[in-house]
């Protein structure tokens, strides 16, 4: 039985348990937090019947992708760079509209994100660059042109829609970089330029952006067709996601204090709910199923979903998942270590360092550390494509954990072998 059960999960069992341990308390926070779902659908096993299934079709997929060999993930890179600017330049012009933002499009009547399937392909494609051009001094100067003309324009397509997540892919493909040894100079111009562009784009929202449509959502839809529109010209059109930007921005740098009698809940509904899910737990915690503000708190099951794990679990579940996502960057950079050949220890690091940076944006926006980015944490937040395409990453990471705990087990018998003789 033993043996049945090793043959399909292969790979680094520490991972494994860190999987299965996301996945378990995603069902549990999930079906908590699913309450406005169920009232909507009338239907209280439905929600997290249909999440339970996205976990089932990512685990499945993690399995198959951990016994295909990292050698042959390289032979999708051009296949997935095409495919994810087709659907990113699809989304920008016809895609569904989520929250204010087109996201999605839908195909045979399921709906993906783009962007999912482009965060994976950019550190294919980075990962696949640097090992090909690896010296003995670092990786190639060209290495970082040929990055760069892959990542940017993608990196670009994404952030007209969700800033927050080019951020973040940006982050991760910069610190790939560092891993892969791209020299220093390259590292530090792109870094200027960057602090450059960030202050050119913050002053470009606050020119372009208008907080007050984002300020004020009590406009009835009577209100709202009576106030005059204003035109917007072509750069308005193209960044239309600045009025929200602006009003995020704004609202976290706002240091005035705000008394319990003035404040808005309706207007400052996430955040506000947020921090009463945090201190109302008491430190140990409701219980699970026995959150309070999953009912109020928009997006409870999603982007929010840390602060409701703090109502219930109190301290010891948020700090239980964090550890989680300790254990999985430093067992992968220790998966990584092992391996001889760079590609799959680039490409392993880049999924851990996606994986892990978004789970600490979700978390740092659940306690009111950074604005609100709109990130799920991955893993445990409801999704579809997010949720399936994470799983994929898991299993690349665990197909390189088999060939580098097959390689090292070999170095070990060769060692072996040679102490044999010197003693014989």
């Amino acid at each position: 039985m033993n043996k049945t059960i090793g043959n399909i999960f292969k790979g680094d069992k520490v991972i494994w348990i860190v999987f299965f341990m996301l996945c378990m308390i995603s069902l549990v926070e999930v079906f908590s937090a699913s309450s406005n779902l169920t009232y909507k659908s009338n239907n209280f096993i439905m929600p997290i019947m249909k999440h339970a299934l996205m976990l089932a079709v990512g685990g499945f997929i993690a399995v198959v992708i951990t016994n295909i060999p990292c050698r042959y993930f390289k032979l999708t890179t051009p296949f997935l760079i095409l495919i994810s600017y087709v659907t990113l330049l699809w989304v920008l012009f016809a895609g569904e509209s989520i929250n204010g933002a087109n996201r999605v499009i839908e195909v045979a009547g399921q709906t993906f994100q783009p962007s999912e399937i482009a965060k994976g392909t950019i550190i294919l494609s980075e990962a696949q660059i640097l090992s090909a051009m690896q010296t003995e001094r670092g990786a190639d100067r060209q290495a970082f042109k040929y990055i760069l003309w892959i990542a940017l324009p993608m990196i670009f397509l994404i952030g007209l829609e969700n800033l927050s997540t080019a951020l973040l892919l940006f982050s991760t493909m910069f610190l790939v970089m560092f891993i892969g040894r791209v020299p220093w100079i390259q590292l530090g111009k792109l870094a200027g330029i960057c602090v450059g562009l960030a202050l050119a784009g913050l002053l470009l929202i606050e020119v372009v952006g208008d907080d007050t449509k984002v300020a004020n959502p009590k406009l009835t839809k009577v209100e709202e067709v009576a106030k005059p529109k204003k035109e917007r010209n072509a750069i308005e059109k193209l960044f239309h996601r600045a009025d929200t930007w602006k009003g995020r921005i704004n609202k976290f740098f706002d240091d005035k204090e705000v008394t319990p009698l003035e404040y808005d809940l309706d207007k400052d509904a996430q955040v506000a709910h947020a921090n009463i899910a945090i201190v109302s737990s008491n430190v140990i915690g409701k219980g699970p199923g026995n959150s309070v503000e999953r009912d109020f708190l928009a997006q409870a099951f999603s982007d929010f979903i840390y602060a409701i794990i703090i109502e219930e679990m109190g301290i010891e579940g948020a700090a239980l998942v964090v550890f989680l996502y300790i254990v999985l960057l430093f067992r992968t950079a220790r998966i990584a270590n092992r391996c001889d050949n760079n590609f799959p220890a680039f490409l392993c690091m880049g999924f851990a360092l996606m994986l892990v940076i978004q789970a600490a944006a979700n978390m740092l926006v659940a306690v009111g550390i950074v604005p609100v980015t709109g990130q799920p944490l991955p893993l445990i937040s409801k999704g579809g494509t997010s949720t399936i395409i994470n799983c994929a990453y898991i299993g690349a990471i665990l197909s390189v954990s088999r060939t580098a705990k097959k390689k090292q087990a070999f170095v070990t018998e060769k060692v072996e072998n040679t102490d044999d003789l010197v003693i014989k």
